[in-house]
């Protein structure tokens, strides 16, 4: 293959699944302008294998699944003492990695940006060593970029100077562009100001207005207020904010007619009727206990409605969700005679299912999600009603934006609690497939699905918004991207 004579765009992404591959699909788009993209990743200390044993797994999946996208192994920082915390290992694992990312920027012969996932926050020095504008990729929704901007701020003009989340219960919080949102729902990293997690975050979240940009993986019209509000400067009191750019929905495309192999599943979902089938998943990692996973087939059973439901083995430690784990013992999981009882409506899943194409067929009716953005925006692109159970990170967040702010789903009640009872769950379900409510989300959905497409499509507003980024690039004269003037965003079907 014969070198990309354009400048490179440096992404660099931390070991999380769901920010590789928004990551992944920004490199496409990238390389569709012509320029030369490279992935840069980090290399954990041996301490963490564990805790990035899905991840590291996850990019040689993506490596080998997308070959026109160059990926970089910064070598292994030097981490004579890792922290107990997973995640402040995770954090200071990036701290560390910054010589060698800035070392790497000075290799290349031309950069024209280094774009930064929101947790390489150190890497902004990285840049500014190797004198390369760095911008923020936002890989989760405006909403919680809105809220999370804004944190610093709050906690600094707090009247109660120490008052943490975790001791004010349901008390709603008031953050601009966003609708009010209970405290105990903010994400647990921020929970407790007395903690280092926390104060780790805020400390990552006041640095963003020192980046020259931030893209965003979301559509205007999903999230017009938080759009409106960040480019006002109304969430950084007393700072510049930067410019965002809105340049969502990238999701994967799926593979069901690349491949020419379909998942047994979308087979099943071909004999069923339009709109029949209620699809549960957790997303890459999440995963509920035991006594859970019978709640929700006791739910699903009384519910009388067709399913497919991805099911995963429990976590042997709850608060170690991201471990590997075997495939489920689904005779011993599941009720009794449950399997046998509902085989002419139901089919149940091992570990994982063609999610992009299973939203996207038209017998799917309504999604059972834990709320991680990559899930909400495919649900959206393919006009599909949520029922919302958020399991961790800011996922209970994008539930209140979701339902409240969106209009685009439902709570499942008892998130929160011990268990969402099986009596929640046939509720749920039968109120988004049976309900004039449910036909108002379904029509909401469609109107999401539209405006989605409508965004993507050449001239669309996510496709404006990265040629303006683009423009603030400063590309040299004569690069085939500076002489473009059109979009040639390509539209992926979604």
């Amino acid at each position: 293959m014969e070198p990309n004579p354009n400048p490179t765009v440096v992404l660099h992404a931390c070991l999380g699944v769901g920010h590789l591959i928004p990551m992944v699909e920004l490199a496409k788009l990238f390389l569709r302008r012509g320029l030369a993209v490279v992935i840069a990743v980090p290399t954990p200390p041996a301490s963490t294998a564990d805790y990035f044993a899905s991840s590291a797994s996850a990019v040689a999946d993506l490596a080998a699944a997308n070959p026109s996208v160059s990926f970089h192994h910064l070598p292994p920082p030097d981490y004579p003492a890792p922290d107990p915390d997973p995640f402040l290992q995770m954090l200071d694992a990036l701290r560390l990695t910054v010589p060698s990312l800035a070392d790497f920027l000075r290799s290349l012969p031309s950069v024209a940006a280094l774009v930064l996932d929101l947790f390489c926050v150190d890497a902004l020095d990285a840049a500014a060593a190797a004198g390369v504008p760095a911008y923020f990729y936002y890989t989760s929704c405006a909403g919680d970029l809105a809220v999370f901007l804004h944190l610093p701020h709050y906690f600094a003009t707090a009247q109660d100077g120490s008052a943490s989340f975790k001791d004010m219960g349901k008390a709603l919080l008031h953050f601009p562009g966003v609708p009010p949102i209970p405290a105990s729902d903010m994400p647990h990293t921020v929970l407790d100001r007395a903690d280092r997690t926390c104060a780790a975050r805020v400390g990552h979240y006041g640095r963003i207005p020192e980046g020259r940009g931030v893209l965003i993986n979301t559509y205007e019209w999903l999230e017009a207020r938080a759009v409106s509000s960040l480019r006002d400067g109304v969430c950084v009191p007393g700072r510049p904010t930067p410019p965002v750019y809105p340049i969502g929905p990238l999701i994967v495309k799926g593979q069901e007619a690349a491949e020419g192999e379909r998942h047994a599943c979308l087979s099943w979902l071909d004999a069923q009727p339009e709109r029949s089938v209620v699809f549960l998943c957790f997303g890459s990692l999440g995963a509920v206990s035991a006594a859970q996973l019978k709640e929700i087939a006791r739910g699903l059973e009384s519910s009388a409605h067709r399913f497919i439901w991805v099911v995963r083995s429990p976590p042997e430690d709850p608060s170690k969700f991201f471990l590997l784990r075997p495939e489920p013992d689904l005779d011993s999981l599941l009720p009794e005679g449950f399997l046998e009882r509902t085989r002419d409506r139901g089919l149940v899943v091992k570990m994982w299912a063609p999610q992009v194409e299973v939203l996207r067929h038209a017998a799917t009716g309504a999604f059972v999600t834990h709320c991680g953005w990559n899930s909400v925006l495919e649900s959206a692109s393919a006009g599909v009603p949520m029922l919302c159970w958020p399991l961790y990170a800011e996922q209970r967040l994008n539930k209140v934006f979701v339902v409240d702010e969106m209009k685009a789903g439902v709570v499942m009640e008892g998130y929160d609690e011990e268990l969402v009872k099986a009596e929640e769950v046939e509720k749920k379900v039968r109120l988004v497939m049976e309900s004039e409510d449910g036909e108002k989300l379904r029509e909401r959905l469609a109107l999401a699905k539209q405006r989605a497409a409508e965004a993507l499509a050449n001239g669309g507003p996510s496709a404006m918004a990265f040629e303006e980024f683009l423009k603030d690039l400063k590309l040299p004269k004569g690069s085939s991207t500076e002489a473009e003037q059109l979009s040639i965003m390509v539209d992926d079907g979604r």
